[in-house]
């Protein structure tokens, strides 16, 4: 191809294309996380772990979203001098993310070789990103240091996944989103945010909805009540919390509960209305927490239960 341009192509233009090096992989980002990277040969996008590894699970590189008061802590230690006396030591490493800082160590397991990374990187004002590596030296394809360090050195961040990708994770399906800005995965393939506001201001009074999964519900339904009132009590970020109802329902054809709360939120004290929805299954129930202060509460609850209405077991 580059001989058929050059043909055709004035010299200058024709060298310049000569010269210009080949384009640099794409990172690959795990589906749902925010931190992605170029993987090594042999590795490939794990399927029981957020992360990367070998046909043989004997590499395995996991990544994580940490606080991002963890990297400025690193980064403070580092320039004071004041990391551990013993141990590892953070050294500074260069990545597409930014300069990010470095942690290797070795060890074995029995009597084989394992090498250990862990890095952390820059990311937003709301996390950083994490890698954690382990090389075992008996894996059926070897990953060498040079090779380990490209690939840590190409982690890089996405502020946003795609909503798409985010809710296909999900063990169920979310077909209504009644438009709320903010879409965001809090556990893994397990729980996930509706907001208008951002994850910063949620609990500042913006109207929101946690859904996910719980286990561990009762079997028999009268015990379901009890279990709504307890499961009510750990919603975080709620002070003052007083129940003011607490009544089974059905949900789309399925038992459920429903639970509401007065409380105040944030630095503010706002006052808020809180509805909790548990929609029982099988040893489970889907868990459904929606939030928005009083004054909002008129607006906001048609958009909670058309949210509610529109989940389906997958």
């Amino acid at each position: 191809m580059k001989k058929l341009l050059c043909a055709s192509a004035s010299p200058a233009l024709a060298l310049l294309l000569l010269l210009a090096p080949a384009a640099a992989a794409d990172a690959v980002f795990p589906p749902g996380a925010r931190v992605g990277m170029v993987p090594a040969d042999g590795l490939t996008v794990a399927k029981e772990f957020l992360g990367f590894e070998t046909e043989d699970k004997k590499v395995k590189v996991g990544i994580a979203e940490i606080p991002s008061a963890a990297f400025t802590a690193v980064a403070t230690a580092v320039k004071e001098g004041k990391t551990p006396p013993t141990g590892p030591k953070p050294e500074k490493f260069e990545t597409a993310a930014g300069s990010a800082y470095i942690t290797t160590d070795t060890g074995k397991d029995g009597t084989t070789n394992i090498q250990s990374y862990s890095l952390i990187i820059p990311g937003t004002d709301l996390f950083s990103g994490y890698v954690i590596a382990q090389v075992r030296g008996d894996a059926a394809k070897p990953v060498s240091d040079e090779a380990m360090r490209k690939m840590l050195a190409s982690a890089t961040i996405r502020k946003e996944v795609p909503v798409a990708e985010q809710l296909g994770l999900l063990p169920f399906k979310v077909s209504e989103l009644s438009n709320f800005k903010t879409v965001r995965t809090l556990t893994p393939r397990s729980t996930v945010l509706l907001t208008d506001g951002t994850e910063e201001t949620t609990l500042d009074g913006a109207p929101y909805m946690v859904i996910g999964v719980v286990t561990g519900t009762p079997a028999q339904p009268e015990d379901r009540g009890r279990f709504a009132q307890q499961a009510a009590a750990t919603i975080p970020g709620l002070r003052d919390a007083r129940i003011t109802s607490n009544e089974p329902l059905r949900i789309e054809g399925t038992p459920g509960f429903e639970t509401r709360i007065d409380a105040v939120t944030g630095k503010n004290d706002t006052p808020v209305t809180v509805v909790q929805w548990l929609r029982f299954g099988s040893g489970s129930a889907l868990r459904i927490i929606a939030s928005a202060t009083r004054e909002d509460w008129p607006k906001a609850f048609p958009r909670f239960r058309a949210v509610r209405d529109g989940i389906d077991p997958r």
